[in-house]
Parts: structure tokens; C-alpha cells; sequence
């Protein structure tokens, strides 16, 4: 349509003719290699600091329990369970919990917990940035809190310093919060790689619970992170297995079946933990006490039950090794079960700041052997051993309690480096992850507490819905287009009748010819201050973008929210001096609707009868037809 007809406004004019050249609208960015290699470098600098970290908390830890439990000054490896303090033991955890304490109360109460929930809780809601007082406070704390006897793990306390050290650098690096996130997650996972030296469950930890995202831009920088801690971890702590023990047999299919049942009893019992360190913790919350009392108010009981059970008391890695002997009697299967649980739930709960994953284990591993212990002794034949009994226990514990199941079989392979014992342990696990995935509806020990602050955690991945729309598909050809050679009152005039057809911020202005030429705003069409009688050619947005028809929806989508475009131009991908039409937000939001409804809706594809039924039909025919030749 090229003359002008003062009556009305063009709609969905001809639009084979050619516009301008459009490169200058395009906003969608190519894949930044150089911010992935940035990262990457940055990460393996990180690596190398946490590594050292990890090592001078466990010195720390190994000097505080040396001067607490034996006076002496060393940094050499100690446990608290050959101490000789007699009943004084149940001043040393105490001292230890009131000192954390005042450091929670003056300097950060981010110090207190196990470290990963927190860690979460900071990509989720505060663009992953973590003071930087954190990175000494946590571990200076935590040291001091097992150090003197409380029954956690180191492993949670490094990993929110790494966590802590990666947000400081990506704070004073320039990078996007996106990015800041992966810095956190990196240095987090490093840490537990430079203690463990188990790359690969690092990496899974942060897919699985820290970066709720799975792309080149996350994996690559996490990845070389996790791999230049656990190379420390050989130059700091050695080249052996953490956890070393005996080679275990390849499981029989009776075996495998009785591992799979175990896996889902201790599925129940990671439920039945993980709710009652909430319920501790709200035990906890109905104290007329200030929370800075609430630590050593914890310790009593830590130091009670260690008087009775030195072995409940610190780090207790040797627990986990003893376990994986499978040769301890049914009395300390039991106390390391029950009396670390109560010692650690209530610790825990008090708001201490110390690790989960060691006392996890720990219980797992004792429930798993004890299990074991009573399913031979009844069931004789049933062909399992109890090394690896104790083994897919201390993992199927984790992985029900924090629902990282990959983490929790990569972590239990590599820290034992027991290939016999991976199909046991995927099977136990999955199956404590099934029970607990049921038993557990508000969240892991991991995801309750984010929960109960009224957000909730991503616990799914796949792909992008828009992924599967391209722009083509969405191109609306009866959209409303404006001539250029109209004035703004004559486009005033033709706004007010027609209004439902105007619904859209953006109008797309075209040429007489329909050539493109731009996007037309209303609130500048109907600002007071504009001339009436100016052609719209002078009220034109031309900085504004189109999209190529081969552009996915997310896109698109992208776009037109970068730059607040309710509306969009689409021009062809063969020819680009020709557009196709035009996309309304609309549209994106009923075709995501659309996408969502079909992966619910539940239906039938084959119908069993009327297949049958055709098979019958054409068996039929078949014979009719030989019958006739």
C-alpha cells in the first residue's frame, strides 16, 4: 500500500520490500570464550589458596584438640577419644561452643551452621555475595568448635570458606552476579576436593546443590577448580584413599538385592534425621535465651555423652575407616549409631557451626553395619559382607538426608577406591533417595531451612521449554503497522477508535513502500509535550531490535525484555531485507503455557483394543487375498 488514506491506518501491509540494514538491532551475544577462560584462571588461582586453607584448618583443628584434651602444643594428628579429663570433659566442648558463640553474636552469625545450606542460601538471595569477615571467621570457628570435641566434620566449614574465598574474589572482580555465582561454587567444591580428594563428587555437589545450572560456563571453571584441589590434596595430605580399607567382593545378585533393601530402610532413617535437626533447631528457637547461648547450652550434652563415648567426640574420620572394616562388635556399631547421632542432632541444632557430611556418614555407616550384622545372623545365606555393608550405609545416609545422590556415590567410590562397591552403592543410594523423595516433601537437610524462609530450591533440570520454539513459529501476520508519512495527531485519532487493536506499547513503523523503519512508542505518541502536527518519522525509535526467524523463543524472549519491547519485528533469515511479520509478548506466554499443558497432559498414544483390532482386520484381509491366488 503506498498512498496514503487519511481514513484509516494500514494494518499487515505488504512486506516483501527492504529496509535498512539491520545488524546494528542485533543484541543476542555470541558465547564468551574469553569470560569462560577468565573464570576458568580465576578458579585455579582460588584452587590453590583453598587447598592451603583446608590444610591449615585441619593443623588448626589437630593444635586445638592437642592443647584441649591433652595440653599440649602440637599440631600433630590427635582424637579427643584418649583423653583423661575424667567428668572435666564436659568442660571442654563447652568453653569451645561459648567462644563460637560471641564470635557468632560480635563478628558474623553467617558462622553458624554446616555450611552448605548457607552457601545456597547466599547464591539465591544475595547475588552470592558472602562478607568477606567470613572467609576467617568460619574456619577459626569451626576449628575451635571441633577442636574441642564437637562431632562434626571438617568438610562443611571448608567448604564455606572456599565458598566464602570464591565470593570475595568474584566481589572484587568485574563480573555479573551469574558469574559471581560460579566463582562461589567453585572455590565451595574446591575445598571439599582439596580435604577428600574426590574431584568428581565436588563437581556433582556443585551441580547437584550449588549451581542449579548445568552449561560450559559453570562446569568448565567448576571442574578445573575441583581437579587443581584434589591435585593439592595429594602434595598436603597424600596419595591414599581417605578413607583406605580392604577390598571387598563382587556382590552376588542375592546380595545386590538385600544392598538395594538396606539402601531404602536407611532411606527412612535419613528422614527421620534430617527432620529431627529441624526439630532441635526449634527446640532451640522457644529458648528464652539469647541464640549466642545456645551453642555451649548444646555442648553439655556433647560433653555427657563424650564422657560416656569419647569416640562421639571431633572430627571422628577414624570412626568411618574402623567401619569400613567391617570387623567392629555390635557395642560400638551401636554407640557410633545412636550416641553420634544424639551428640551431633543436638550440637547441630544449637547452632554451632560445624560439618554434616562426617557424622552422616558415620550414623550411615554404623546403621548400615549394623543392619548388616543382623540380616547374617538371622538370614545366613544372604551372601553380603559387612565392609561393604557399612559402605552403601554411610552413602544412602547422605544421599537421603541431602537428596545429592550422585554426590554421595561418586564421594563414597573415590574416597574408598572400591570398584566393586559402585553397583551397591547406586542402587542403595537410589533407593534412599526414592524413600526420601516421599518421606521428606518440604526439603532435604539441605533445602528445609530456605524453605521455611518462603522460597524454595531448584530441584530439577531440563531444558529450556522456549528451546523447542524457534520465532517462525510465533510470527502474527495481522499485526498492526504504521505508516511513516502520517502525522502524530492523525495516528492520535486512529488510536482512540480502534483501541483494542492497539493493546501493545510499540507500534512497528514502516515506509510508504512497507519498508521497516522502526518502533513507535505511545507514551512518547501521547506525551503532552509533543507537536501534534510533527510526522511520526520524527518520534521514531530506530536503536530498537528485530530477530531472524531461525531465533529459539527464549531468544526472543531475551530480547524483548532487555529492551522492554512488547512487540517485535521478524525479519527473514534467507533475505534479511525482508520482514515477516512481528511477535507480541503475548504470543511467547501462550505458546510457554501451551509447551507446560502438553508435558501434563496425560493420554493414551496406542490403544491396545483398536491395535488388535487392526491387526485382526489386516490378518484378515491377509488371508482373504491368499485364498484368492
Amino acid at each position: 500500500m503506498t498512498n496514503k488514506d487519511k481514513s484509516t491506518i494500514p494494518l499487515s501491509p505488504s512486506l516483501t520490500n527492504s529496509f535498512k540494514d539491520i545488524k546494528r538491532f542485533q543484541t543476542v551475544k555470541p558465547v564468551q570464550y574469553s569470560r569462560v577462560l577468565l573464570l576458568s584462571l580465576q578458579a585455579i588461582f582460588n584452587a590453590l589458596i583453598i587447598s592451603l586453607l583446608a590444610r591449615l584448618l585441619v593443623v588448626l583443628i589437630d593444635l586445638i584438640t592437642n592443647i584441649s584434651f591433652y595440653g599440649k602444643l602440637s599440631a600433630l594428628p590427635a582424637s579427643p577419644a584418649g583423653n583423661h579429663w575424667g567428668w572435666w570433659v564436659v568442660l571442654v566442648p563447652v568453653t569451645g561452643s561459648l567462644l563460637v558463640g560471641v564470635m557468632a553474636r560480635f563478628g558474623s552469625a553467617a558462622i553458624r551452621g554446616h555450611g552448605i545450606p548457607e552457601a545456597m542460601e547466599t547464591i539465591m538471595l544475595k547475588e552470592s555475595k558472602i562478607p568477606p569477615a567470613i572467609t576467617f571467621l568460619k574456619p577459626l570457628s569451626a576449628a575451635i568448635s571441633i577442636g574441642t570435641g564437637g562431632p562434626f566434620g571438617a568438610e562443611g566449614p571448608i567448604i564455606a570458606t572456599g565458598g566464602a574465598f570464591g565470593s570475595l574474589t568474584g566481589q572484587i572482580m568485574h563480573i555479573s552476579p551469574g558469574e559471581r555465582k560460579i566463582m562461589l561454587a567453585a572455590g565451595a567444591c574446591a575445598g571439599m576436593s582439596a580435604i577428600f580428594g574426590s574431584p568428581l563428587a565436588a563437581i556433582m555437589l556443585a551441580i547437584e546443590l550449588l549451581l542449579f545450572e548445568f552449561s560450559p560456563r559453570s562446569l568448565i571453571p567448576v571442574a578445573l577448580s575441583c581437579i587443581t584441589g584434589a591435585a593439592m590434596h595429594f602434595i598436603l595430605f597424600g596419595i591414599y584413599p581417605v578413607f583406605n580399607m580392604a577390598g571387598i567382593p563382587v556382590p552376588t545378585i542375592l546380595a545386590l538385592l538385600t544392598y538395594i533393601f538396606m539402601g531404602a530402610f536407611i532411606g527412612f532413617a535419613a528422614s527421620f534425621v534430617s527432620r529431627s535437626v529441624y526439630w532441635v533447631e526449634d527446640t532451640f528457637e522457644r529458648l528464652p535465651i539469647h541464640w549466642m547461648w545456645w551453642p555451649a547450652l548444646g555442648a553439655v550434652f556433647v560433653g555427657i555423652i563424650g564422657y560416656y563415648a569419647p569416640v562421639t567426640m571431633g572430627v571422628g574420620y577414624i570412626n568411618i575407616t574402623n567401619l569400613l572394616t567391617g570387623n567392629l562388635p555390635l557395642t560400638s556399631l551401636l554407640v557410633l549409631c545412636c550416641l553420634k547421632y544424639f551428640s551431633w542432632v543436638i550440637a547441630l541444632g544449637s547452632g554451632t557451626s560445624g560439618g554434616t557430611l562426617a557424622p552422616l556418614f558415620t550414623i550411615g555407616g554404623a546403621l548400615g553395619a549394623i543392619t548388616g550384622y543382623f540380616l547374617l545372623k538371622y538370614l545366613p545365606g544372604i551372601q553380603i559382607n559387612l565392609a561393604t555393608a557399612a559402605l552403601i550405609g554411610m552413602a544412602a545416609m547422605f544421599a537421603g538426608a541431602s537428596r545429592a545422590v550422585l554426590t554421595s556415590i561418586l564421594f563414597a567410590f573415590e574416597t574408598t577406591g572400591q570398584p566393586n562397591g559402585l553397583l551397591p552403592l547406586l542402587g542403595a543410594c537410589i533407593a534412599a533417595y526414592l524413600v526420601s523423595f516421599f518421606m521428606m516433601k518440604k526439603g532435604s537437610i539441605m533445602t528445609e531451612k530456605i524453605g521455611r524462609r518462603g522460597f524454595s530450591t531448584p530441584d530439577t533440570y531440563f531444558p529450556d521449554m522456549l528451546l523447542k520454539v524457534k520465532a517462525k513459529a510465533l510470527i502474527k501476520q495481522s499485526a498492526v503497522m504504521i505508516h511513516s508519512d502520517y502525522s502524530v495527531q492523525e495516528l492520535r485519532d486512529w488510536c482512540i477508535p480502534n483501541f483494542s487493536k492497539v493493546t501493545n506499547r510499540f507500534f512497528i513503523a514502516t515506509e510508504a513502500n512497507s519498508s521497516f523503519l522502526g518502533y513507535i512508542d505511545k507514551k512518547v505518541l501521547f506525551a503532552e509535550n509533543i507537536d501534534a502536527e510533527l510526522s511520526i518519522r520524527q518520534i521514531i525509535r530506530s536503536d530498537l531490535p528485530v530477530v531472524s526467524e531461525d531465533q529459539f523463543a527464549n531468544s526472543v524472549c531475551e530480547i524483548m525484555g532487555n529492551v522492554e519491547l512488547d512487540v517485535i519485528a521478524v525479519h527473514s533469515n534467507k533475505d534479511k531485507k525482508k520482514i515477516l511479520g512481528c511477535i507480541e509478548a503475548s504470543d511467547i506466554v501462550r505458546v510457554y503455557s501451551e509447551l507446560h499443558k502438553r508435558d501434563g497432559h496425560y493420554h493414551r498414544s496406542i490403544s491396545l483394543p483398536k491395535l488388535a483390532m487392526r491387526l485382526i482386520i489386516k490378518a484378515k484381509f491377509f488371508i482373504q487375498s491368499k485364498k484368492t491366488i
